[in-house]
């Protein structure tokens, strides 16, 4: 969660970081993009939970699927939230079988559910068939869960993240972290900007 009032960007030459394995749902996009971008979040958080629902899906439609964005989603827990790790865990143990997009949706669809019970397994698996939400289950408890989760976390932290969600967008060498909440529209125009040059 982060304060509004943070200055919106800054830029500096930077070369971009690297995200999960080719082939990860969490990593959509042309990785020929003109314009990488990395999403620094956490389930818990209501500001991701906002940007999920409200400037991902155009993100996405507009910039992703046209081959404009290369996106690449990383897990970055917050220390306040109790049930974070656990989100992250579950999503992390269904990106491992190819469904992270059907729990990451479920994941901030019903946030206030499992945020305030800790009902996370069950907003999780019943998106999933039983035999998936089995493996979801033991996969989740698995050390290379823990072992993605905090190495894209020590990433954030080595990039300087401070507050979820950070979008850091990667364009001719520049790197621009935007960490405030950013409406659609003017993430559209930053965007259409960066492609002008």
């Amino acid at each position: 969660m982060k304060p509004i009032s943070i200055a919106l960007a800054f830029s500096m030459t930077m070369t971009a970081v690297a995200g999960p394995t080719a082939g990860s749902t969490r990593a959509i996009g042309a990785t020929t993009a003109p314009i990488t971008i990395d999403l620094y979040s956490d389930f818990q958080c209501p500001h991701c939970k906002d940007l999920h629902d409200q400037v991902l899906p155009s993100l996405i439609h507009d910039y992703v699927n046209t081959g404009k964005v290369y996106l690449v989603r990383h897990y970055y827990l917050l220390p306040q939230f109790r049930y974070s790790r656990l989100a992250a865990s579950y999503a992390a143990a269904a990106e491992k079988i190819g469904k992270y997009d059907a729990v990451c949706d479920a994941l901030f669809a019903k946030q206030q559910l499992w945020g305030q019970t800790g009902k996370v397994d069950e907003v999780a698996c019943a998106v999933l068939s039983p035999a998936d939400a089995q493996r979801v289950r033991t996969l989740a408890k698995d050390a290379s869960v823990a072992t993605m989760i905090d190495s894209d976390t020590a990433t954030g932290v080595a990039q300087n993240v401070k507050a979820t969600p950070t979008l850091i967008v990667m364009h001719n060498g520049q790197r621009t972290p935007i960490d405030v909440q950013v409406s659609y529209p003017i993430l559209k125009r930053f965007l259409d900007g960066m492609l002008a040059r």
